[in-house]
């Protein structure tokens, strides 16, 4: 049995591309919905998923591992709702679960390799391919960390590569790539301020400076990010900027705290 679970916030533009990918896959679908705003969890019931309505955590992997837990499938494939699963990937799950019941498999976990489209194009440089993630895995071999939103999950025996792609959707437009930077310098700043760090000048100078541009110089000509481009440009220029952004916030966060304990 094949379960696919996902977790979804407001994802009406994406949802129903990615599970008409996978219909003819999946035994069950399941959906841990963050109380969207829209249609999300419509969509999702009329593919036949079982939907669980919750909040809308600033770590979503909380909720992605509450629809890993509510699987009932032996073989689990982890999606987000801008991604879709090419037919070399079908088939290539398809063959995992038959030698699953067969008792053929030497794997717990499957690597799976994504192509993300970043304004207008499929990024091949700049770090951004395979940009490998474990998605497939069998029953109770794999689980999230929940302490990042990058994070990889952990896996209870060997991890082989699958075959295919995911098909990315995350950043078809800048503005959709802002909305997701706000989130994640959001959540990068209350990690540092849950883990006690606090502004520096020395802090301001490398998050400002020196992080911003190890980063750009690394995806665009370590990486050879110039190779896709100008969004090979901006990606790489925009991914230098999380650091100093991040680091604002922390003072926006410092700010706030201060005036709290003074009132």
């Amino acid at each position: 049995m094949i379960s696919v679970v996902l977790a979804t916030y407001n994802e009406e533009k994406n949802l129903a591309r990615c599970l008409a990918s996978i219909k003819k896959l999946a035994d069950e679908i399941i959906v841990v919905d963050g109380s969207s705003k829209d249609s999300t969890p419509q969509i999702a019931k009329s593919f036949d998923a079982r939907v669980y309505k919750t909040t809308n955590k600033q770590n979503f992997h909380i909720n992605k591992q509450l629809a890993m837990d509510k699987a009932r499938g032996e073989l689990i494939l982890q999606l987000d709702a801008d991604e879709v699963v090419d037919e070399k990937l079908f088939e290539f799950i398809k063959l995992i679960e038959k030698k699953r019941k067969e008792g053929q498999l030497k794997n717990s976990a499957w690597w799976l390799r994504r192509k993300n489209l970043f304004l207008g194009r499929w990024l091949t440089k700049g770090g951004q391919y395979p940009d490998p993630v474990i998605r497939l895995y069998l029953a109770g071999k794999a689980k999230l960390p929940q302490a990042d939103v990058h994070e990889q999950m952990t896996v209870d025996g060997s991890v082989g590569l699958a075959k295919g792609h995911l098909l990315h959707f995350a950043n078809p437009t800048f503005a959709d790539y802002l909305r997701k930077f706000d989130t994640y310098t959001s959540f990068r700043a209350k990690l540092w301020w849950e883990e006690n760090k606090r502004l520096t000048w020395w802090g301001g100078f490398y998050y400002f400076l020196i992080k911003p541009l190890q980063i750009f110089l690394s995806l665009f000509l370590r990486h050879k990010g110039f190779l896709d481009g100008y969004p090979g440009f901006v990606f790489a220029l925009m991914s230098g900027l999380h650091y100093p952004v991040a680091y604002l916030k922390l003072w926006e966060l410092e700010q706030t705290q201060t005036k709290e304990s003074r009132s």
